[in-house]
């Protein structure tokens, strides 16, 4: 027995009905438009992390470079008192 019955046999039937359908040449460029897809994600997924990484860590400024912090409060232009 195989996955919820399947047995192997029916699997390797329903394989060659599909290579009898698509052909060879269809089903190796499906395959590889298939394995493009899941590359990209998986390097879209590790851009994002080395991005959410690089955003944790505060950047030390360089020499010269000077940082300020302004202090002070925002308020929305709806949100202002109208003098």
């Amino acid at each position: 027995m195989g996955f919820s019955g399947v047995s192997i046999w029916q699997l390797l039937i329903i394989l060659a009905i599909v290579l009898l359908l698509f052909g060879t040449k269809r089903l190796r460029t499906l395959g590889t438009d298939i394995g493009n897809a899941v590359k990209g994600f998986r390097n879209a997924l590790s851009e994002g992390e080395k991005t959410d990484k690089e955003a944790e860590e505060p950047k030390a400024p360089e020499p010269g470079e000077v940082k300020r912090i302004i202090e002070g409060e925002a308020h929305r232009e709806q949100d202002k008192p109208k003098v």
